[in-house]
């Protein structure tokens, strides 16, 4: 059983400990025997249930109601509970919640109501379209252009590592409008999935399977009515919406390293060796140590960044950044201590610590590499913070 303590924390209000409790209660009894061999099929199911659980109102704003707002703490209660049970659960809940964050934040009521309705209730799926082949960390170099035609635009170019590519119903998109050079001359769109002249180019495959691909854009017309925001706020939007879900991703994390504990513990305490528990050796008390420590000091970080967004701070982009690099990398190194006490069973393809060995390796990537969080948290830092 995982560590629950720390929703005694002032951090959380008593609605965040009852949707922890509800949540892994729901999880226990609809996770455990999801078919994992077809991804593509098991995110769709995963999808269908927590929208029919109810989970994936929390993902995106009420679209009929104009004061409804995301919550950060909740969206890392259900991220790290998912994560602790399963990490395409995981996966999938935030797709809906990134995919779907610029219209959560800049939509306009039409566009909450076509959309966010829909991927609230698991009826659609949602993809979060940024990186490039040459501009990943770097958003402002992004080359996919979108062309002024009349009441149109046109897009032409790729984008890449696209988390849903393939099986998303819609697209944010970011593209280059060029009303000034850089970061000010992008714009985001909602680009329905069956527009002519988007096309999968490649399904791209990674260590621990997650639907992602290669998006290819050719004459590629949409509706000016289509562009979130207003024409140049593109890199004002996707920063504001990985401002609200980079510390989920650290969420996440900590959910996987949870759930490495709890296997850790139960293995050393299970497995004799020499005639006593592995848990009586010295060496093994010490990785139990590091791992809980590791945890309760990714957990307060990743609180603290949730906490200070819900409590009204504009920006949070340094305790977000603190949060996914320490979360992540400690996480990294938990599962690592988890899958050395299970010893030739941790290496083996299917077991709990091997996936988990799989999965928390792209989460030092994506939203924000471990080196690009030094930068920001470094540039803040000698800012003044």
């Amino acid at each position: 059983m995982a560590d629950r303590s720390f929703l005694n924390w002032p951090f959380f209000e008593e609605r965040h400990r009852i949707l922890a409790e509800a949540l892994d209660r729901w999880a226990a009894a609809n996770l455990a025997h999801i078919d994992h061999s077809d991804v593509d099929a098991a995110c769709r199911e995963l999808v269908a249930k927590l929208g029919e659980g109810g989970w994936l109102e929390y993902s995106a704003v009420d679209p009929d109601d104009a004061g409804s707002v995301l919550d950060v703490r909740s969206l890392c209660i259900i991220r790290e509970t998912l994560a602790r049970h399963d990490g395409l659960a995981d996966f999938s809940f935030a797709m809906q919640g990134l995919g779907t964050g610029a219209i959560s934040l800049f939509g306009r009521v039409d566009q909450k109501r076509d959309w966010l309705s829909r991927t609230r209730a698991g009826a659609a799926l949602s993809a979060f379209a940024l990186s490039e082949p040459k501009s990943g960390s770097d958003v402002a170099n992004l080359d996919l252009a979108a062309r002024a035609d009349g009441d149109s635009y046109v897009l032409d170019g790729e984008k890449t590592w696209i988390s849903n590519g393939g099986i998303a119903d819609m697209y944010t998109v970011f593209a280059r409008t060029g009303e000034a050079p850089g970061a000010k001359g992008i714009s985001a769109f909602i680009v329905p999935a069956d527009t002519p002249g988007l096309s999968i180019a490649e399904r791209l495959e990674v260590i621990a399977p997650h639907p992602l691909a290669r998006l290819s854009f050719q004459n590629c017309r949409i509706s000016k009515s289509a562009m979130l925001g207003k024409p140049g706020e593109g890199f004002k939007i996707a920063m504001s919406v990985l401002d609200v879900f980079r510390s989920t991703v650290a969420a996440a994390a900590l959910g996987f390293a949870r759930r490495a504990l709890d296997e850790a513990v139960a293995r050393s305490t299970s497995r004799e060796l020499f005639g006593a528990p592995l848990s009586d050796l010295q060496m093994v008390q010490g990785h139990i140590a590091d791992m809980a420590l590791d945890i309760d000091a990714a957990a307060l970080l990743v609180y603290r960044a949730a906490w200070l967004k819900d409590s009204g701070a504009p920006r949070v982009s340094r305790e977000a950044a603190m949060a996914k690099l320490y979360a992540t990398d400690r996480a990294q190194s938990v599962i690592d201590k988890a899958v050395q006490i299970h010893g030739g069973d941790g290496v083996r393809k299917g077991s709990v610590v091997e996936s988990l060995y799989r999965e928390i390796r792209a989460l030092r990537i994506y939203e924000g590499a471990s080196d690009v969080q030094k930068v920001i948290i470094a540039r803040q830092t000698l800012a003044g913070g």
